[in-house]
């Protein structure tokens, strides 16, 4: 069964691992990779990507779509974006609930914010998500994955749960959730009242990021996303996800929680800053699929 479950399981390739994960062939059933990394790279780039396709299946993570930008989709990211999934056969293409194009005061064209900014849970933002995510599936003809955001502010506004308002994408777009469970352990961490108890922070945060997951519909989620984020040693101060750890045992904690409500879903092992070795990467895969392994059957 373990077997069965690591084809469940994918780890984010980056460039520093691409030699070793060649060399060694690894059981992990996908990987992923940041889409505008390949947009117009050199030639080596996308060769060593073929060759990863031969026996894993690709799943392309966009940041550039900006699909809550209230100026619409650039055409040609779009374009780019839909190209690559093709030349790829991409399992899975996604990106993230935000906004990160807009217009600025003189000058001609749409300035990108190059981050991924929160957007309002409101009537307003759901139409343009919506529309936009349409836009992007007719380009690719496939199902798109949205991923919840680790956001550093709320807005005032606000009318919406974020469940309430990515479980409605899903139902009026067909679109699908990347459910990141280490955003959701970020928010709920830096979001605890003040009433919360300094002890008891992690513990009530565990308590409402499972309370978000069991507010999603298991049919509306297509992937996982795991990581790590590096613990703030000053209480109630901010933590960032930065994807510079091991998985949290608090993360860990409501994946098994998400596996118990939603069933086994592919899930992914991301790391970005201080990169360990491919063999670091590989055991939280396996520390995923040993967890995930008791859903295959269920």
């Amino acid at each position: 069964m373990m077997k069965e479950a690591l084809a469940c399981v994918g780890i984010g390739l980056r460039a520093q691992h691409v030699s070793a994960f060649l060399e060694q062939t690894p059981v992990v059933g996908f990987v992923e990779v940041h889409a505008e990394n390949f947009f117009s790279p050199a030639p080596q780039a996308k060769s060593w990507l073929h060759q990863v396709r031969q026996t894993h299946g690709i799943s392309l993570h966009a940041v550039g779509l900006g699909l809550g930008s209230a100026i619409g989709l650039d055409s040609d990211h779009l374009a780019q974006l839909v190209g690559l999934a093709r030349e790829f056969n991409a399992i899975r293409v996604s990106d993230h609930a935000c906004f990160c194009r807009a217009p600025v005061l003189g000058q001609a064209l749409p300035v990108h914010g190059a981050d991924l900014l929160p957007i309002a849970f409101t009537n307003a933002s759901w139409h343009l998500m919506a529309t936009h995510i349409d836009q992007v599936q007719e380009a690719l003809n496939q199902p798109l994955l949205i991923e919840n955001l680790s956001a550093y502010l709320r807005y005032a506004d606000d009318v919406w749960e974020e469940s309430y308002f990515l479980s409605r994408l899903c139902d009026t777009t067909g679109c699908q959730l990347l459910v990141d469970v280490n955003n959701l352990m970020i928010n709920a961490l830096n979001w605890s009242t003040s009433s919360v108890e300094p002890e008891m922070r992690q513990d009530h945060a565990i308590k409402v990021a499972s309370e978000w997951v069991d507010r999603i519909d298991s049919s509306h989620v297509g992937q996982i996303h795991l990581a790590g984020h590096r613990p703030h040693g000053d209480v109630g101060a901010l933590i960032v996800d930065d994807h510079s750890q091991c998985v949290n045992d608090c993360v860990w904690a409501l994946y098994e929680h998400a596996l118990s409500r939603w069933g086994a879903k592919p899930s992914l092992v991301e790391w970005d800053v201080d990169l360990p070795s491919l063999d670091v990467l590989l055991s939280q895969a396996s520390l995923s699929a040993k967890r995930l392994s008791p859903y295959l059957s269920a």
